[in-house]
């Protein structure tokens, strides 16, 4: 008696369209205002620093618009800036300027 063994096959198909990256995937529509929080050790110029950084990622950046707020004890300050946001990549370069800054703890 044989037993019918089909072996196993290569379910390759070189016609399937790739299957997308969900790191890649935006919930985002370009371009939008978008906040970011960065909070940091409250010296002097950090203000002025996380501004000038916006500004390189969004010439119409609008500093009029920053919302700060003291931690409790008043070492930290947290800053909330609105930038118009064009792309991904534009967001990633601007966290990782901004969370590079020496005085900068968290960016949100």
């Amino acid at each position: 008696m044989t037993d019918n063994i089909t072996p196993p096959t290569d379910n390759t198909d070189d016609t399937t369209a790739p299957i997308p990256d969900p790191r890649k995937e935006s919930l985002i529509e370009y371009p939008s205002q978008f906040p970011i929080k960065v909070m940091g050790a409250k010296t002097d110029g950090l203000v002025h620093a996380i501004t000038q950084i916006a500004e390189r990622f969004d010439p119409a950046f609008d500093a009029t618009t920053v919302e700060l707020r003291d931690s409790k004890a008043g070492n930290y300050l947290g800053v909330t800036i609105t930038v118009t946001a064009t792309s991904r990549e534009q967001l990633d370069d601007l966290y990782r300027a901004l969370s590079s800054h020496p005085s900068v703890k968290v960016v949100l």
